[in-house]
């Protein structure tokens, strides 16, 4: 297959009028200049990777909107969160799976990490396969095309101490051994191109003693673990350790490269510092934490360090790629009272933005590094632009970032064009899908 990108996103940079040929999974050839007939585009993108996500939860999006008696917060969604987690089977599981991983590529997204924890039948007990749940992850990714992180999720307790766990967790446990066991039955369900790393969930949930068996089982896995999302969290583990987050993880164990820390959005300067001088990524998901009412991330201070970055669509409440990256930009605004406050150089906000996510992302999901490049995957994003304004590159991400016409119009995921017209090309089998199964699972 050929494309024709009057602009591509190369390694280099920008060229115009560029040919990209295709051969199965991989890009044959780039040539820019060289035109000619094909499948043309306004301007072409390497796929980006959605480092965070719980699929299960796109069910409710949107539903837990409606105040409660008291003050509202993330403690109190999250018990709305468990009582959606509690009811689903694992086919209902797997049809919401679809429907998210379809918005993701409609997005632009072309690699999803999973941060899956919903592991067990609603009563605790383990189905016949363990890995049932897992499974139905990458049967939605095999329907859907998209490329899977899959980052099994290893969840012991209910708070510090270690607390013993409540009812509403009781889908998520694992002993050490069972968890190992879940991986190795994951490794043998890879595609070409999917990778399986583990996710011990938050300091609440796993010791550093867990966290220490893990990593000497598990070498060489990307490594992702919520931490430090919530001020209670961070008042928490100061009572428990006398540390704070970030400091206490840091302090029990060797953070690198491998690592991922989701959301750390709480952090003091020495915290921030040290984050971004270990190589690891901070997981930002901004459209969640907005949500959420979680807080904002130190950007500026942690870019200024050299940190790196990847954005994830976590609770899937929105699943937008320009929207996370926008309302990234704009917590730090408000909070700043200034503009382009991501931009670590002069030029494009939206271009700096979207590079660092780029970057951040695959490294934290352990794929090829993207590009569009011979011999790379072929993981594309076409971007149409319908007003012809014949701007320049980086004028086309700040008007799909920040502004209105600029949307993505095809997606190649692994060679595969899952995506025309802006529309996934299984939406309205996996939506029919995915209405039935919401429908009947919030009537119960």
């Amino acid at each position: 297959m050929k494309i024709i990108a009057e602009r591509a996103l190369l390694p280099d940079g920008w060229a115009e009028n560029v040919a990209v040929v295709l051969e199965g999974a991989r890009i044959a050839s780039v040539a820019p200049g060289a035109g000619g007939e094909g499948q043309r585009v306004a301007c072409l993108i390497p796929g980006m990777a959605n480092l965070h996500s719980h699929a299960f939860q796109r069910g409710f999006s949107g539903l837990t909107e409606a105040r409660g008696p008291g003050r509202d917060s993330f403690w109190t969604w999250r018990e709305m969160m468990y009582r959606f987690a509690l009811s689903l089977d694992p086919d209902e599981a797997q049809a919401i799976a679809a429907m998210a991983q379809v918005e993701m590529l409609e997005a632009g997204y072309t690699r999803a990490g999973e941060f899956h924890y919903l592991h067990h039948a609603p009563d605790g007990q383990a189905y016949d396969d363990p890995a049932e749940m897992s499974a139905r992850i990458f049967a939605a990714a095999a329907e859907t095309g998209i490329a899977l992180t899959h980052l099994p999720v290893f969840y012991a307790h209910g708070g510090f101490g270690p607390a013993p766990a409540v009812e509403g967790q009781r889908r998520f446990l694992h002993g050490r051994d069972a968890f190992l066991r879940l991986v190795e039955a994951c490794d043998g369900m890879r595609r070409d191109g999917d990778v399986v790393g583990y996710a011990p969930h938050s300091l609440r949930a796993a010791t550093a003693e867990d966290l220490h068996a893990l990593a000497a089982a598990l070498p060489d896995r990307p490594v992702h673990i919520h931490v430090a999302e919530q001020v209670k969290e961070v008042e928490d583990c100061l009572a428990f350790s006398g540390r704070r987050p970030v400091e206490y993880l840091m302090g029990e164990v060797e953070i690198g490269p491998r690592w991922c820390l989701i959301h750390a959005t709480h952090l003091i300067a020495a915290e921030t510092r040290a984050l971004a001088e270990s190589g690891a990524v901070a997981g930002l998901c901004p459209v969640t934490e907005a949500n959420l009412g979680d807080g904002i991330f130190p950007g500026p201070d942690f870019l200024a360090a050299g940190g790196r970055f990847g954005i994830g669509t976590d609770s899937n409440v929105r699943i937008d790629l320009a929207e996370e990256l926008r309302v990234l930009e704009y917590g730090q605004r408000l909070i700043r009272r200034e503009r382009n406050a991501l931009a670590t150089a002069p030029g494009s906000t939206g271009a700096q933005l979207f590079a660092g996510a780029l970057a951040g992302g695959a490294q934290a999901l352990g794929g090829e590094a993207p590009g569009i490049a011979a011999g790379a995957a072929a993981d594309l994003v076409g971007l149409g632009d319908p007003l012809g304004l014949g701007v320049s590159g980086d004028q086309m991400l700040d008007r799909w970032i920040f502004g209105r016409e600029v949307a993505v119009a095809d997606v190649w995921a692994r060679g595969r064009h899952v995506v025309a017209g802006g529309a996934h090309l299984a939406r309205e089998a996996v939506a029919a899908r995915y209405a039935k199964v919401v429908n009947r699972v919030l009537a119960r």
